[in-house]
Formats: C-alpha cells, structure tokens, sequence
C-alpha cells in the first residue's frame, strides 16, 4: 500500500490506515522497514511535516532508528532547500555511531543547490572521496542541475565531461538537464550536439528530452523543427505530455498562428488521450486575445468549466484584458463578478488592465474611481497603473492633471519609469509645451531613469511638425551623443515631415540614409512614400515602393490602399483622404488591381477586404458586393474582416435579410461572428417588427459555441434591454434555459436587474 501511493492524499489515507492498526491490539506492529518505507513514501511528495510525525511515532515505539531512516529524513528537507534541519539529522547519525554514505551526501548537495547556494554543494562533491564515499549519476545531476539552475552552463559542462574519470556514466536525466540549459541560453548547436551524443551512446531520450527541444525550439520560434519532434516521439512510441503539447501550442498562439494550436489541442484530445490543464486553455486563450478574436476565447472559459477545471486569475485576468482590447468595458467589469463566482480576486494585474482600458476610451472619470478604491481593497498601486492613468488624462488634455498625478506619485514612493516620462512628454508635447517636455527629458537622467529611443522620438516628431528642422536637428544629435541609435520612428518622423513640404528629394535620402544604417523601413515609412510619389505624379514609382514592401514581408495597410485609390482617383493628389471611399468609382478599383499586377504584387484578400471595409464604411454596399464577387470569380476565399464589414453595412442599411445570409456564410467557413453583429442583426429585425426572424437567428447562435454569459450581455442587456424591448428579452432569456444554457447567477442578477429597471421606466 505504501509503494503504490501515486498521490499525497493516497499517502495521507496510508499513513493514518497503518498507524490506527499499529495502536489496536490486533497483533499488527510496525517495524523498522515499514516505517522506513512510509517515511520514503512521504518524502516522494516533500511531506516534511508528516514525516517527522512519523519519525517521532518511530521513537515511541522504541523502534532504533537506522542510516535509511535518517537519510530519508535528510532527503526530505534537502528537497525543500532546508539544509540546517538536514544537519540535525546528520549530528543524529554521527551520535548513532554510523557513518554518512552516498545518499547522505547527494542529498545535501540537492540541498545546498535548492537554495541557490552552489559553492556549498561543490564544496560537499569535493569531500565525498575524502569521506570514503563514491559519487554516484545522481551526485552529478544534482550539481550539475544547481550549476544549470544559476547559469554556470559552463562548469557544468566540464562536470559532465569529468564523470568518465569518476567511473560514472552520464544518464537521460544529466543529458536533458544540460540539454534545458543549453536551449534557454540559445545554444542550440551544443544542445542538438548533445542529443545526437547521447543517442549514439545508447542512451535513449525520454519524454523530458524531447519536451526540453520542443519547448526550446518553440521559444525560439522554430516551430516547424518543434513539430518534426512531435512527429518523431509518436514514432518511437514516447506518448506526449500535456507540457510538450502546451510548448507546441503556446508558440504557435504567439506566432498569431491560434488555427494551427487548435489542431494540435486536438490531437492532444483524440490521438493520445492527454488531458489539457488549465495552462492549456490559458494559451490557448491567450493567442485568440492577441488576435482580438474575443469570444473564441470567452467560449474556451464554458469549455474549461464543462472538464472541471477551475479558471485561474491568469485566465481571468486575460480575458479581462481582451475585452478592454476590442474595447468592450463593460464585459470586463462583469468578468470581474465571474470572477468572484469562481471564488477567485482580482489582482493587480486585473484593475491595472481595466484602469488602462478605461483610459483608452476616454473614461478617466470613471479610471480615477477605480484608481482610489484600490487602497481600500488592498491592492497596492503600481507604476503600470500610474502611468495608464497619466497617459489617459494626457490624451483627454488634462496635462496639468497628469502632472498632479506625476507628483503624487513619485511622494507614494512608487517610482516612475521611461514609459511613464514619455507618456508626460507625448501630453506635454500635444498641447504645444516642447520647453516643459525637453525640461522633462533633460530631468530623467537625473531622477535615475535613463531616456529611452521614444523619449527623444516623441520630442523630434513634435518639432518636425512644427517645420522646426535645426531643433529637431539638434535633438536628434544629442541622442547619438547618448549612444541610442535612431529607429524606423525617427527616421519615418523625417519622411513624414519632408514630405509635408513636398521635399521628396530629402525623404529619398532618409530612405537611402536608413538602408546604409540597416535600420529596416516599416509600414508608415513605406505608406509616406508612396504618397510622396504619388502627389508629385509618379505613380510607377508609388506601385514599385509597394512592391518593396511586400518583398520586404509588410501587409499592406487599409491607409495604404487609402493613398494608393486617391492617386488613381480622377480628384489625384487633390482629393482628401477621408473623401476616398465616398467617390471612387469600381473601374478605379480595377485599375489598381491591373497597376498591382503588372508591378508584381497582384492582389490578395487582404487588399480585397481593405477595400470592401472602405466601400462598407460608406454605405456602398453594392461595389462591396461586386469586389466579393470578384474576388471569388479570381479564387480567393474571403476574410472574416471583410464578411464582418458587410454584414455591418447591410445592418445599417436596414437590409437584414442580406445581413443574415452573410453572416450564415461566415459560419459556413468556419468564421465566429462577432457578438455585436448578432446585436445589431437581431435588435434591427425586432425594430422591424420581424420577430420570428430574429427569434430564429437567436436561437442558431446558441449551437455557434460562444460563451453564453457573454452572448446574454450583449444580445439581451446591451442590446434589447437598452433598447427598452424588456418583452422580447425575456423571451429570449426562455429559449436560452430551455436550450440548456447555462448562465451564471451573476448574469441572472444582472438581467433581473436590468429587466426592473426597464419596467419601472
């Protein structure tokens, strides 16, 4: 029974079964081999505090301790890195009369490494032979982790190296543990040196090893060899764990790649029958935040809760952040009562994001709220939260505020960082005090915080538009002086600013200046160029800079396009940007095409979908329909940019009938709508008096996989309730529970809440 313990409560149950029947006359005593096995059973799982209740029962029943009993008790805390308690029971060995072995010693170099302190492991190595006693592998690893674990990679290696001399060969664990460190310092040639190596000399790579070089090769973004690893321990009959399809998995979400992560979540599932944890889904939701595709991570959320996984603050915490992101506040807020549903407080972390977000929709009332009821929650104020709430109050121009906020700040003891000085010197510069914001910029060396590249950025792009070129000038030297080498945002400051005053000649050399520095020219500085070229009638040389940047990787920007349709435009450089799209004609769209085609960059989807969302943007809804057709007609699959486009355009157009068979051919290719969309489709056909319609549509949405406490915010509060349809709510609200949506009693509060409310007005 004591063996077979896979768990601590297994141990735990042992432990109080066997020491009951030791106190009952039955017969039954322990012996000290069976108090010795349950000792090593608790200190597999660092049960220290159990052990020693163990160990104290040992000596009541007059049973001697011997040398196993007291290395298990020495393993035990050296695990935990308490190395004095250890001693204790070294002394008790001497005192005993028995002299400590090889085990003794290992474990107190696991010890002295566990608390980062190496020397003294190294130090207990070197007297192992002194003492009589011969090292063994686990000796080795030990060390040779401890050296891994502080990054002295390089002792390691000559440790390894040395283990032939000590008649000890290096086993799959001193192979993986080096092969970890290797990867983390991006050696990849001695790491995969090492793997060959130790397959070559017989010693075949676990799991583990495979594991450390997926996860390795996914942090350094070389997913494709990560994947041929995957492939490789299915071959060899190795079954993945969790954390190597986790590795797999987080690196393609980072890469914006989340379709591929899902297939291999679901190979995980299907092929090998390894059960995602909570890391898994937090990836996972991770990677559709970061492509702003919000309620594909919302619906992860019903899914983690229907395996019986308990979200964590990490989940929470990133799916507040992605509602702040596609700027849905209010989702975020009720996020927070889920959360607390879910027995769980936001953090930091949480009300830093939601501060930030308020911020960046202009609330700074409601972010100055927020912001004085941390204190009181105690959560401690952070420059992150310091610095969002500056910037918020720079941006809806209350400068002399922020500046309060700056004072306040730095007298709390929380200290500013660059980002927060940029911030200041971005207000600052906007509201046309370049002396105060190069007061500022001058003080930051002096305060401890040294300028970053955007310090001096912010202040060169303010005094160019100002056509201010010596002071910009002199700004931009100074920064050299510093030794900060200029960025693609100072040099596209420069373009933006020659080409304002129709200097095209003086942007060429900053574009010429900028390949001679190897400083790569980004979207912006490309879009500057072209409409450079374009104002001054060289549209071939406008499409040959477009082609460079798609050479050079860049996707064309919906601006970009902007300038590219005005240029062709019978109005030319004279036509406003923002006119654009109300006046283009369809043949215009089609010469950009042909223009696209014979320069070497023919049209995608992307160029389709920029274009449709302009056309979109404008009610133009048949030429978007017509650019869809022409886009299929060429064999192309459309965006789901594009198709979210139309169906807002049918929406406010009033044409919901189109509106809902684009949105029945998003689903058909796999799209998620968003949320909004069914709210305007649905709200529209109520207006309308379509009920069953929009009854209908609702009742599909319910098998599309979103999350349902989502799907109540925003169709029935923000939608119908605000809309004073209390009737149609409550309708809607039936179908949910008769569909077996399950909705959280914080959503239930809220809908009664919002359901009174709207009766009573």
């Amino acid at each position: 029974m004591m063996k077979s313990c896979n768990t601590q409560n297994d141990v735990v149950f042992v432990m109080g079964f066997v020491l009951q029947m030791n106190k009952c006359d039955n017969g039954f005593k322990m012996n000290g081999w069976a108090y010795n096995t349950l000792l090593m059973s608790l200190s597999r799982f660092v049960m220290v505090d159990e052990m020693k209740c163990v160990y104290d029962e040992m000596l009541n029943d007059m049973i001697k301790p011997d040398i196993y009993t007291f290395n298990t008790m020495i393993n035990g805390y050296c695990k935990l890195g308490n190395v004095v308690e250890a001693e204790v029971y070294l002394s008790k060995i001497l005192q005993a009369g028995l002299s400590p072995d090889t085990h003794t010693y290992t474990s107190f170099i696991l010890g002295h490494c566990r608390k980062k302190d190496v020397n003294s492991a190294f130090k207990v190595f070197r007297e192992m032979p002194k003492k009589g006693c011969r090292r063994n592998v686990v000796s080795y690893n030990s060390l040779i982790h401890g050296l891994c674990e502080t990054r002295r990679i390089d002792e390691a290696m000559k440790l390894f190296l040395e283990m032939g001399d000590d008649f000890c060969s290096p086993n799959v664990r001193t192979y993986t543990v080096l092969i970890d460190a290797l990867c983390r310092l991006d050696r990849w040639v001695e790491a995969l040196s090492l793997f060959n190596e130790m397959k070559e000399k017989g010693c075949e790579p676990n799991v583990h090893t495979y594991t450390v070089l997926v996860d390795g090769l996914c942090k350094d973004s070389k997913l494709d060899e990560a994947r041929v690893l995957l492939n490789v321990m299915s071959e060899k009959g190795l079954v993945p764990s969790v954390v190597t399809y986790n590795a797999l998995i987080d690196g393609y979400c980072k890469k914006g790649l989340v379709d591929v992560a899902l297939d291999i979540f679901d190979t995980m599932m299907e092929s090998n029958n390894c059960v995602p944890n909570v890391r898994t889904y937090n990836e996972l939701i991770s990677g559709f935040v970061r492509m702003k595709k919000v309620p594909k991570a919302m619906s992860l959320l019903d899914k983690m809760l229907e395996r019986k996984l308990s979200p964590s603050n990490v989940t929470f915490n990133l799916l507040v952040h992605g509602q702040c992101k596609v700027r849905e506040i209010d989702n975020a807020f009720r996020l927070l009562r889920l959360m607390e549903e879910n027995n769980l407080a936001p953090d930091e972390w949480t009300y830093g994001t939601l501060v930030d977000g308020l911020c960046e929709r202009g609330r700074v009332e409601e972010a100055n709220i927020v912001f004085s009821s941390l204190k009181e929650k105690g959560i401690k104020v952070n420059v992150a939260m310091y610095t969002a709430l500056i910037d918020g109050h720079c941006k809806a121009e209350k400068v002399d505020f922020a500046l309060t906020l700056f004072k306040k700040m730095i007298e709390e003891g929380c200290s500013p960082n660059a980002c927060t000085y940029n911030v200041l010197i971005n207000g600052l510069c906007k509201q046309g005090k370049q002396l105060e914001a190069a007061q500022l910029l001058e003080g930051m060396k002096e305060s401890g915080v040294e300028p970053t590249i955007e310090s001096y950025s912010i202040l060169i792009e303010q005094l160019l538009k100002e056509c201010a070129f010596d002071h910009a000038d002199k700004v931009f030297s100074l920064m050299v002086s510093r030794g900060h080498k200029p960025d693609v945002c100072i040099y596209t400051s420069f373009l933006v600013a020659y080409y304002n005053e129709g200097k095209l000649k003086e942007a060429e050399d900053v574009m010429a200046k900028m390949a001679d520095e190897g400083v790569r020219p980004d979207l912006m500085a490309y879009t500057v160029m072209i409409d450079g070229y374009g104002r001054a009638g060289l549209l071939n040389r406008a499409f040959d800079m477009l082609k460079c940047m798609f050479d050079s990787g860049y996707e064309p920007s919906h601006y970009t396009y902007s300038v590219l349709v005005k240029h062709l435009s019978q109005g030319g450089p004279d036509l406003n940007i923002a006119d654009v799209w109300k006046v283009v004609k369809y043949e215009t769209l089609l010469k950009l095409f042909d223009k696209m085609g014979e320069h070497g960059c023919p049209p995608n989807t992307n160029v389709f979908s920029s274009l449709a969302i302009g056309l979109c943007r404008e009610g133009r809804l048949e030429e978007a329909s017509r650019l869809l057709d022409h886009m299929q007609s060429c064999g192309m699959s459309s965006c789901e940019d594009m198709y979210t486009s139309m169906v807002n355009c049918c929406c406010k157009l009033r044409m919901y009938e189109d509106a809902a068979r684009f949105l029945d051919t998003m689903l058909t290719q796999g799209f998620l709508p968003r949320l909004e969309l069914y709210k305007l489709l649905i709200c529209g056909l109520y207006d309308d008096g379509n009920n069953d319609k929009a009854k209908a549509i609702f009742f599909r949405l319910l098998h599309c996989g979103y999350n349902n406490d989502e799907a109540a915010w925003k169709l029935l509060i923000d939608g119908l309730l605000k809309r004073g349809f209390v009737d149609r709510c409550s309708e809607l609200l039936d179908i949910m529970e008769k569909n077996g949506s399950r909705l959280s009693s914080q959503t239930y509060a809220l809908l009664l809440e919002g359901l009174d409310r709207t009766d009573n007005k």
